[in-house]
Formats: structure tokens, C-alpha cells, sequence
């Protein structure tokens, strides 16, 4: 089979770092990871790069914030009252919560702060803002 295009479903490995080398995700000892290129199963630079690649072929990219998970919003970084919390629920900085909004949406939040009285929670993803380097290889095109 040729070159990786738009609309294959395709198996890659891959190892995601932050700009200082930090691992941050990596599929390596595990299944690879499988979608279809061009379906916004990943993120934009990640699906991009897949285009033109061949079975077996490695690459690094580095993929800039804005086709990551775009940019960090300080509107989505609010404060919320402890008392509001339920009572089994001990919160530590860096725990994942998924809250309800108003009309029924479920959104997931990281606490970033906890004060007597509140605790400031974060609905950015956790890599929205930063720059992404991921190492793939194209392990398989299904179709």
C-alpha cells in the first residue's frame, strides 16, 4: 500500500513531549493508537502529519498550540465554593473533576488552587497553550 491519505484508518505509535523533552503520553508497550486521518479523531497537526506517510516510516513533528489544543483561556479558570462541594469529595490540586453546567453539560475540570473557602478549577484541557513534539511511526493503513 502507498502513502498515508485523508480517509485511511492507519495505526500509529507514538511518543508526545513537551518543548523540554518532557514525556508527557506515549502509546509505546501498548496497542497503537488507530483512527481515520482527516475525521478530527486527533488533534489538527497530529492527523496532518499522518498525510504522505509510508508503513514503517518515523517521523517528529512539532506541533504548535494553535493546532494542538489551542490556546489557554483565563475565562475558563474560575473559583468555586468549597461548601458547594459534595461532602465525600477531598480536593487536592491537580485532580480531574467532570461538573454539570447549567444547561446539562458535562465539562471536565483540573483544581488548580483550594482556599478555606474555595477552589479554583480550570476547564482548559491540561495541554491547552502548550507546544506539542510527537515522535510517530506509521505502524499499519487498514484501508
Amino acid at each position: 500500500m502507498g502513502a498515508a491519505k485523508k480517509g485511511n484508518t492507519v495505526r500509529v505509535h507514538y511518543t508526545g513531549k513537551f518543548e523540554t523533552g518532557e514525556v508527557f503520553d506515549t502509546s509505546v508497550n501498548r496497542n497503537p493508537l488507530e483512527f481515520t486521518v482527516g475525521n478530527g479523531q486527533v488533534i489538527k497537526g497530529f492527523d496532518e502529519a499522518i498525510v504522505g506517510m509510508k508503513v514503517g516510516e518515523k517521523k517528529t513533528v512539532n506541533i504548535p498550540f494553535e493546532e494542538a489544543y489551542g490556546p489557554h483561556m483565563d475565562e475558563l479558570v474560575f473559583s468555586f465554593s468549597r461548601e458547594d462541594l459534595p461532602e465525600d469529595l477531598n480536593p487536592e490540586i491537580g485532580q480531574r473533576l467532570q461538573m454539570v453546567t447549567g444547561d446539562g453539560k458535562r465539562i471536565n475540570v483540573t483544581i488548580t488552587a483550594i482556599s478555606e473557602k474555595d477552589i479554583t478549577l480550570d476547564a482548559n484541557h491540561p495541554l491547552a497553550g502548550k507546544n506539542l513534539i510527537f515522535e510517530i511511526e506509521l505502524v499499519e493503513i487498514l484501508n
